[in-house]
């Protein structure tokens, strides 16, 4: 096939799809009746806090005003789906205290990725790797399979989905920052383009566990711009080489990070293309956080946010930098790295994070499957456009 009549096909399939999605948009939304999340910390609501030392204020102070297990200030975009689907907030499934699995549950894990890393909680690594996260959620399964199968109306059964929810789920999965801020620390040392192939076929797998015990719907978000995180840039850091042309972009994101996140980016969805022609019954959908979220950067001013490289919570003044929500002895004086006046103002919480105003923007753009392949809203996901 010439270029020519790649491009005429391609326009077309972009055409078609287009449509469709168009129909769906007033056809009859996916009946979900749970959610389940595997992820990192954009989407942890509590496992972390749960497993080792919970998290303090001023983290949680916006919405819950309590730090809630989040990675923010209030709410997650895993939250704001859950809002959107008229569920109520996921819990976190390692935490034991006061939950209610009724409508889904979270298995993401702050600093978790989906390859096993040779680190320890200690040296910032997580031992809830997806494969770790998927064998809990098959665990989960199975376990309260055993209720409804003891007796249907047991004191249990309303706080756990049944059987029959598991196949009207959707699954949602936002994980692979930290793969490619490891790959990154180790640039030099191995192929990034092999790692990153490696990282792709790692989640594969786990796509394929679970599809194997009857998730049908996925909703899977690729990684976002880690060049764009304060904690990147050179006023945040110590790698200040600013003068190096073409090191930063026009936003100030480092572009060889962000260029390492594109590459991840491009060979996850050639991954879900063929996770598609594997399993044809089942929808799965790819949703481009890298752009939407480099959207909220480009125009922060225009959204009314203050500059993207700004940190909301922690101390970073004069080349000593704290993290958010802890004491330092900084010139012979103890300062505690507290939280901005507005948080609203803000996109970024704590330099790696995005703040509940940030989160909001996201999730909104993203619901209606603005930023999706195909583009169908999250409420219609379970139909598969390519079938």
């Amino acid at each position: 096939m010439g270029p020519l009549r790649k491009f005429a096909a391609v326009i077309l399939l972009s055409w078609f799809l287009t449509m469709r999605a168009e129909e769906l948009k007033s056809s009859k939304p996916c009946d979900f009746t749970v959610i389940f999340n595997f992820g990192d910390s954009n989407s942890d609501t509590g496992c972390m806090s749960s497993a080792f030392y919970p998290a303090v204020l001023p983290y949680g102070e916006t919405f819950f005003h309590d730090p809630a297990g989040r990675a923010s200030d209030g709410r997650l975009i895993i939250d704001f789906f859950a809002k959107h689907l008229g569920f109520p907030y996921l819990s976190a499934y390692i935490n034991s205290i006061g939950t209610s699995y009724g409508h889904g549950a979270n298995f993401a894990a702050g600093s978790s990725t989906i390859r096993r890393q040779n680190k320890t909680f200690f040296d910032g690594g997580s031992p809830f790797t997806l494969e770790i996260q998927t064998a809990q959620f098959i665990q989960f399964k199975a376990r309260t399979g055993k209720f409804f199968k003891q007796a249907k109306k047991n004191s249990y059964s309303k706080n756990f989905p049944g059987p029959e929810d598991f196949a009207k789920a959707i699954y949602t999965l936002d994980i692979g920052q930290n793969d490619i801020a490891a790959a990154i620390n180790m640039m030099g040392n191995e192929d990034s383009k092999a790692v990153i192939l490696d990282i792709v076929e790692y989640f594969s797998n786990q796509v394929q566990n679970l599809y194997g015990i009857g998730a049908r719907t996925f909703w899977i978000h690729n990684t976002g711009p880690i060049g764009c995180l304060p904690v990147a840039m050179p006023m945040h850091n110590a790698n200040n080489i600013t003068a190096v042309a073409g090191y930063l972009d026009q936003n100030g994101c480092v572009n060889y990070q962000n260029d390492m996140a594109k590459e991840f980016n491009k060979e996850l969805k050639n991954i879900v293309v063929k996770l598609r022609a594997m399993f044809p019954d089942a929808s799965l959908t790819y949703v481009d956080m890298f752009s939407a979220k480099y959207e909220l950067i480009s125009n922060a001013k225009k959204e009314g946010f203050v500059d993207p490289s700004k940190v909301c919570c922690g101390y970073h003044e004069d080349g000593n930098h704290l993290y958010c929500g802890n004491k330092g002895m900084i010139n012979g004086k103890e300062i505690f790295a507290g939280s901005c006046e507005d948080p609203s103002s803000y996109i970024s919480w704590d330099g790696v994070h995005y703040t509940e105003a940030a989160n909001s923007w996201i999730a909104n753009r993203i619901v209606n499957g603005s930023f999706s392949d195909p583009p169908v809203p999250i409420t219609h996901s379970c139909h598969n456009l390519l079938a």
